[in-house]
């Protein structure tokens, strides 16, 4: 149940700060970070589903990537989304993030052709870890079916990682499919990193060979989740933090989607700024934001 991959452990899928829809909150970016990791996080990942990856343009994700990792809190591990439809594009920007420093990224399937096979996925992604993933840094496979319609079958991860059994760390399991959670740790073991995306499943996941989680609630639930990973570490029951886990998750889930919903309650519970979201997703209403945060004040005192 535990994982010696230096990349184990528990990561934010990072909420992106922003000023109003269209203005990037650069200068929020250090606070951010050091709320991250001061609350237990391992890491901090950019530009997943969380960060609102797909509706930032290449020069505004190298803004944020490089204002992280400037202001980058010490100890500490960065990953960047750095996938997008075009192979083009997911090569400069994997490319930039290394040239940066960042221990890896996380590259979702080429999402607009729902058909690839999988010698296609194969070919896309060789051609992203040949040309931009150097032999001793990490990718990380997004396997988020449910939103974008492809993802990683059994025999395809298998053929990655023979191919490339450094760089391919792994996935970040976002199926949010225990039975998949179970197959991926039967067939691989420890050898394949799976980093968790679906919080009620942590405890499961990581019974099942996980590493940890990247997860959006995990920007407001982090100490939870540490403590999930904590313990199982150290060979004992994380039962009670388990479910602590699970109750807030539940709670977050009836206010999809997650960002607006983790911006308004960041602000509301730890007084970081009120940071907008960009269109198509929308500000979550006050109505919504109070009942939301009576929620989360009611399984905090209860502790």
């Amino acid at each position: 149940m535990t994982s010696s991959h230096p990349l184990a452990g528990v990561y934010a899928a990072a909420v992106t700060p922003l000023k109003d829809a269209s203005t990037l909150d650069l200068d929020s970016v250090p606070a951010l970070a050091n709320f991250l990791t001061s609350r237990g996080c391992h890491g901090i990942v950019l530009f997943g589903t969380t960060g609102e990856g797909p509706s930032f343009s290449s020069k505004e994700r190298e803004d944020v990537m490089r204002a992280l990792k400037e202001n980058q809190p010490a100890g500490s591990r960065l990953i960047a989304g750095t996938g997008t439809p075009s192979l083009t594009e997911t090569i400069e920007l994997t490319r930039l993030a290394f040239d940066l420093g960042y221990d890896a990224v996380l590259v979702v399937p080429p999402y607009y052709f729902r058909k690839a096979t999988d010698d296609g996925l194969f070919a896309w992604f060789s051609e992203v870890i040949r040309k931009a993933v150097p032999a001793d840094k990490f990718i990380i496979g997004y396997h988020i079916p449910p939103l974008i319609g492809i993802g990683f079958s059994i025999p395809l991860l298998k053929r990655l990682k023979d191919a490339f059994p450094n760089q391919f760390a792994g996935i970040k399991d976002s199926s949010h499919d225990a039975d998949f959670a179970r197959s991926v740790g039967d067939t691989f073991g420890s050898d394949l990193l799976v980093l968790n995306g679906t919080d009620s499943y942590l405890q499961m996941a990581m019974e099942y060979h996980a590493a940890g989680c990247i997860t959006a609630p995990a920007n407001l639930i982090s100490p939870d989740l540490r403590e999930v990973w904590d313990l199982i570490q150290a060979g004992k029951d994380p039962g009670q933090a388990q479910a602590r886990v699970t109750e807030k998750r539940h709670i977050l889930e009836k206010y999809l989607p997650f960002p607006p919903a983790l911006k308004a309650l960041m602000r509301q519970l730890h007084g970081l700024p009120r940071w907008a979201v960009r269109p198509p997703l929308e500000d979550l209403t006050e109505e919504n934001i109070q009942s939301a945060l009576a929620e989360m004040k009611t399984v905090q005192s209860a502790r």
